[in-house]
């Protein structure tokens, strides 16, 4: 579904991404691992169109978007979660929902997809007429990831989901992003927590400097001896 080749990316001059290769195949979750500022981040904005790509192509489903504006990747079924949740703090949960389906045009359609996000997520219900920025963390990064799904992309982009979040709702996401990918949406993750993206995972990339640097299924990823005492400690 996705494929990117000799993926190049720079800040003013100083090069953050060279020569990333990396494959998502329909229907499976696929990590990318690695330490802080190593271009995890970069990788993932650059395919949703966020970051300017000076080199490399970027095809999904079997087009390359790599020039297509972020906006209308959105509507070609590309779907970003950004780091850090990025909701919109003063506006209602039941809003920011609204604003997820912002590509699509069918009142009744949107409406019933909010009530399968509040399926998914019941306290999002509890919480409908609530201002997003007053909800504790992981609420909000159910919201971000609810608001993601809002689109009906075909592929979740998905930038440091555990990221300041406490671990019973660390346990809730992980999860809840395993049945979205059982539903058919594909899933790419970023995660800095290697054990947490590894253990559900099909398969991994490790990026290290901006370049890619190991890559396998997720089980054996998690299970290598050389991973495990760089990033595990172990």
């Amino acid at each position: 579904m996705l494929q990117v080749r000799n993926l190049k990316v720079s800040y003013d001059g100083v090069l953050a991404l060279s020569q990333v290769n990396l494959d998502v195949r329909q229907g499976s979750i696929v990590a990318l691992v690695g330490g802080n500022g190593n271009g995890k981040s970069t990788t993932l904005r650059a395919i949703a169109g966020l970051n300017k790509v000076d080199a490399g192509t970027i095809v999904f489903k079997g087009a390359d978007i790599a020039q297509v504006p972020g906006h209308q990747r959105v509507g070609l079924g590309l779907s970003l979660v950004p780091e850090g949740r990025r909701i919109f703090a003063r506006l209602s949960v039941q809003r920011n929902l609204e604003l997820g389906a912002y590509t699509r045009k069918d009142s009744e359609e949107v409406a019933a997809s909010i009530e399968r996000m509040y399926e998914l997520f019941p306290i999002l219900k509890q919480r409908r007429h609530q201002l997003a920025g007053t909800m504790s963390g992981g609420e909000q990064q159910m919201l971000a990831i609810s608001r993601g799904l809002m689109a009906k992309p075909a592929m979740l982009l998905l930038d440091e989901p555990s990221w300041g979040i406490a671990p019973k709702f660390v346990t809730k996401v992980l999860d809840t992003i395993q049945l979205v990918n059982s539903q058919g949406v594909s899933v790419l993750l970023v995660e800095q927590s290697l054990h947490k993206a590894l253990a559900i995972a099909h398969y991994g990339y490790v990026i290290q400097t901006g370049r890619i640097v190991m890559e396998g299924k997720g089980f054996e990823l998690l299970h290598n001896e050389d991973i495990r005492k760089a990033y595990l400690g172990l």
